[in-house]
């Protein structure tokens, strides 16, 4: 989009939002379909704006996918508040569907990063035995605590208090470091692998 197109603002801003659309900028969430999304749903966020491009240069297959009219959609998962606040949940490629409702990894790390053993967390998809995509857990834990089934229950006990019982991890590896970018990103497709 080349520009803000959400954001707080000085006498309207809510903690642990982006915000609400600046002027001159529509924003809209919609679900697989294209229908609407409900308020408090995760959706895919579609920016009509002036600053949008107008294509992915030699891209073909990437523009049809992306700019729809004056829509871009820009591969990210929010939800919106009552207020008309947004709230970002994930990238769409990093979004779960477990049980048919998106799962935010972020959500999950968030929830498993606020236990007092864990200093980070990433969670990715696993398929289950099933076949079915359920959340998995690699945690750093802080120094002298060890990772073992006891603390593995107790952090899916913890994640269950915290968040809807389905977006508990199903599996927790403790691990010493994340895969990260070169900015500090986890590569998650590295976790997949």
């Amino acid at each position: 989009m080349l520009h803000i197109f959400l954001s707080n603002r000085p006498g309207d801003m809510k903690y642990g939002t982006t915000g609400k659309p600046v002027p001159g900028y529509e924003v809209k969430l919609t679900a697989e379909d294209g229908s609407p999304v409900a308020e408090g749903e995760i959706g895919d966020l579609w920016v009509k704006g002036p600053s949008a491009a107008f294509c992915y240069w030699n891209q073909r297959a990437k523009s049809m996918d992306t700019f729809h009219g004056p829509w871009t959609r820009t591969g990210d998962k929010y939800a919106v508040d009552a207020d008309g606040f947004h709230t970002y949940q994930g990238r769409s490629d990093d979004m779960l569907k477990v049980s048919g409702i998106w799962v935010s990894p972020f959500e999950v790390e968030q929830a498993l990063a606020a236990h007092d053993a864990v200093v980070e967390a990433a969670v990715v998809g696993r398929a289950d035995h099933d076949d079915l995509i359920k959340p998995e857990a690699y945690v750093i834990l802080v120094e002298g605590r060890e990772g073992d089934s006891a603390l593995q229950a107790e952090l899916q006990a913890f994640v269950k208090e915290h968040l809807a019982p389905y977006k508990y991890p199903r599996w927790i590896r403790f691990v010493k470091e994340l895969p990260k970018t070169a900015t500090g990103k986890t590569q998650r497709f590295k976790l997949r692998d």
